[in-house]
């Protein structure tokens, strides 16, 4: 199908999407972890689903059960965006969506541990995207640098079907036409940070695998440095890890600083898409260049970041 005809597609998908919040009261209110002040529609991350969906259609059903997989987790986040589930609920969903996907991945007829590593890294991953979710545009701006390094990745190394990378990055080009603006039209809510984060997650996992290179792991550097640097002074101060909180980097900068937050949406999937690129560069460099390239990069962005939020935090928080 034609790129222009997908996109219309999606276009109008999001749109029908957006009457059918309005009309079941599908809202996003502010609460303490809110970085904004007015109610606006949930859910407009869906549209990212309906990418892949598409793909899935067109594509004859390729990659079906990383596809069941991700119909589950979007459908679960769906409801819990709606109603709010019970987390037993939601942990099943994510268990068998993650199997389904390690499924696909042929991750069951190598060692249990794999399977370990590989449920504790996607459910990691997908629940910091969630997290991050929380200033107009990041979701946005973060997943299209993502998916653009992913995309040059396949143009290398050819480990996957570019179209379900497009029309997913489409469907991320629709929700921020909506959402990477002052006031959003709509936020994505967990439906659209765990459905995006499940789509990229599946991508670099193939890339991995197909590469045997976990340096690639690194093209969600920027989320994971400030996921879990937040989550190391949440536990020293011995807050509940679990409750909403304002206490990531980007909040401190547009809450407390009053940094635009368009402007810092812009400047999370900037800064990953240039560490990005140096990835792929040292790439195809041998083992023991690669690790050190990688530990001098966490430890020289886990110093810029801890010596720039303690200036926000001693400047503005009270």
């Amino acid at each position: 199908m034609n790129y222009i005809i997908v996109l219309i597609v999606l276009i109008v998908l999001e749109l029908l999407y957006f009457k059918l919040a309005d009309r079941f009261n599908i809202i996003d209110k502010p609460n303490e972890r809110s970085s904004h002040s007015t109610v606006t529609l949930r859910g407009g991350g869906i549209v990212f689903y309906f990418g892949a969906l598409i793909f899935f259609i067109l594509s004859g059903f390729q990659y079906p059960w990383f596809f069941l997989g991700l119909t589950l987790m979007t459908a679960v986040s769906f409801l819990d965006d709606v109603f709010t589930l019970s987390n037993k609920i939601r942990l099943l969903i994510h268990f068998s969506s993650v199997l389904l996907m390690a499924f696909q991945w042929d991750l069951f007829s190598m060692p249990w541990y794999y399977l370990l590593i590989t449920f504790i890294i996607v459910v990691g991953v997908i629940n910091a995207y969630n997290f991050m979710d929380g200033i107009n545009g990041i979701t946005a701006c973060y997943s299209l640098a993502v998916g653009a390094l992913l995309t040059i990745a396949n143009g290398q190394n050819h480990f996957i079907e570019q179209d379900l990378l497009t029309y997913s990055l489409m469907g991320v080009l629709v929700f921020a036409f909506f959402n990477f603006r002052a006031k959003a039209k709509c936020f994505a809510g967990d439906v659209g940070a765990v459905a995006i984060a499940f789509i990229l997650l599946f991508a670099l996992g193939t890339l991995i695998i197909k590469t045997s290179n976990a340096i690639y792991i690194l093209f969600l550097a920027v989320y994971g440095i400030d996921a879990v640097w937040t989550i190391v002074r949440r536990l020293v101060k011995k807050e509940n890890i679990f409750e909403a909180h304002r206490s990531h980097l980007y909040q401190f900068l547009g809450n407390e600083a009053n940094v635009n937050k368009l402007v810092i949406s812009f400047s999370y999937g900037l800064i990953q898409l240039l560490i990005g690129l140096l990835i792929i560069q040292f790439s195809d460099q041998n083992a023991t260049a690669q690790i050190i390239f990688a530990v001098s990069l966490l430890i020289v962005l886990s110093v810029i970041y801890l010596i720039l939020k303690t200036y926000i935090i001693k400047k503005y928080v009270k």
